[in-house]
């Protein structure tokens, strides 16, 4: 007899990524571990699902739960559920009429139930990522490792556990309203955030964009991004986190 059925909820849509390759990349780790049944959804809207389930998982950008998903999703985690949020989880942006990016504080209690909230980010860059913790298990034997991703700038609810890190002192990319980034050494980006009896992992790693993601801004983007997700070690990562949201053992 093989182990017991856990059943997964996975959350992946929003804005402006390619949310099709992000999904389908994730369903294909989750597939690798045939007694997981995964349940998709593009919001949280279905808190008994969400409740009732043994782990979650979410790759979103703009998704703003409303407060009765808010309740079920603290629920969840102070109630013992492991979430492992990925990349845009935590943002919620807006554009202003001048075509300015701002990033409004009106979730207080999603961003603290996850430890962070996305406030901007540099251009697309080639960047360090460094092991915080080594004796940590979910980053045990890995090595520091380059990618080139968005690097994310966040304003941080903690107590944090942070387990890889990055360094940046500069400024966002243009059109971001808070563009100044010169001091909170050093940047996460994986780490664990616990609330009751539950934790939060997150990784702040994976942009993707097709070439339509970007409508009705731009009809169509002029390169495809995938970042992250042609990194060996985003990989390796992105697999420990799902045997620990998914309680399957040690990598």
């Amino acid at each position: 007899m093989g182990p017991p059925r856990r059943d997964v909820v996975l959350v992946v849509g929003g804005r402006y990524h390619d949310f099709d390759f992000a999904r389908l990349e994730i369903l294909k780790l989750l597939h690798a571990h045939e007694h997981l049944r995964v349940r998709v959804a593009e919001d949280y809207a279905n808190t008994q699902a969400i409740a009732g389930c043994d782990a979650l998982i979410s790759y979103t950008c703009d998704v703003r739960p409303d407060e009765a998903q808010q309740d079920a999703l603290v629920g969840y985690v102070e109630g013992g559920g492991r979430w492992l949020a990925l990349h845009g989880t935590n943002s919620v942006f807006e554009w202003t009429p001048e075509g300015r990016v701002t990033t409004p504080r009106c979730l207080p209690r999603l961003m603290s139930l996850l430890g962070s909230q996305f406030i901007a980010h540099p251009p697309l860059m080639d960047f360090k990522v460094e092991v915080t913790e080594p004796a940590h298990p979910l980053v045990a034997g890995l090595g520091p490792f380059v990618v080139n991703d968005e690097l994310y700038l966040s304003e941080l609810h903690g107590p944090n556990r942070v387990l890889l890190h990055t360094h940046y002192n500069g400024k966002a990319q243009r059109g971001f309203i808070e563009k100044e980034w010169f001091s909170d050494e050093p940047r996460p980006v994986l780490y664990l955030h616990g609330q009751g009896a539950g934790e939060v992992l997150y990784f702040t790693l994976g942009h993707c964009r097709g070439r339509y993601d970007m409508q009705p801004l731009v009809p169509e983007y002029p390169t495809v991004e995938r970042c992250s997700w042609e990194s060996p070690a985003y990989y390796d990562v992105l697999r420990r986190g799902i045997r620990w949201v998914a309680r399957l053992g040690a990598p």
